[in-house]
């Protein structure tokens, strides 16, 4: 008997901060987990600002390729404009999702149930079904308005998990990328897939540099 595909869900919302979408889909290509990937509207301009490369419905393999900087595994892209996906539905049998980035607008929307896009929806949908649902918003400072969201969200069962990289690993000598992998490592630590995206810190002052 064939095993049952069972991804996770990645939607990429239009907020600032795509480098962690890519480097979670590239971790979790690595740990042999199979992503379903959902793109907004907004996260296309996004992602087109921050490196320049397009990411269209039609040349969506070639161009997630180019937006990774590496080859893709296994991976199935939904629009966001199809209501009627696979992800749209509780019997369509995921592990979890991680929003990452995750805009105000995305938070607010998943937060009162909205489900204006495919990827409300499909976060709706895994709040509901109570499995793992991992939401990385990065905007700041925040209003009043969006921490209501969060508490939300937390209150629905989700990790929040704000960008917030932490410096032990490396100091203050720390590229983009490290910064980038260690929020992407916390992302997959909530999610339960293992990594080694950053080095933990042992208790030892100093130890990791």
């Amino acid at each position: 008997m064939v095993d049952q595909r069972r991804p996770w869900v990645v939607g990429v919302s239009g907020a600032s901060g795509t480098p962690y979408a890519a480097a979670v889909i590239r971790a979790l290509f690595d740990a042999g987990e199979a992503v379903d990937l959902v793109v907004s509207r907004a996260a296309r301009l996004t992602i087109l600002d921050e490196t320049g490369a397009p990411f269209r419905d039609a040349h969506w393999k070639d161009d997630l390729a180019t937006w990774l900087g590496s080859p893709i595994h296994d991976v199935t892209y939904w629009p966001a404009g199809d209501l009627a996906a696979g992800p749209s539905s509780g019997s369509y049998q995921v592990k979890g999702m991680l929003v990452v980035p995750a805009s105000t607008a995305a938070c607010a929307g998943i937060a009162i149930g909205l489900s204006k896009d495919l990827l409300q929806r499909a976060a709706e949908v895994n709040l509901k079904e109570r499995r793992p649902v991992v939401v990385v918003p990065r905007e700041t400072p925040v209003t009043r308005s969006h921490l209501e969201h969060l508490i939300a969200l937390h209150d629905a069962g989700a990790v929040v998990l704000p960008a917030s990289p932490g410096f032990y690993s490396a100091g203050a000598a720390a590229t983009a990328a490290q910064l980038v992998d260690f929020i992407a490592g916390k992302v997959l630590d909530a999610a339960g897939v293992s990594h080694t995206l950053f080095t933990r810190w042992s208790g030892e002052l100093g130890h990791s540099r």
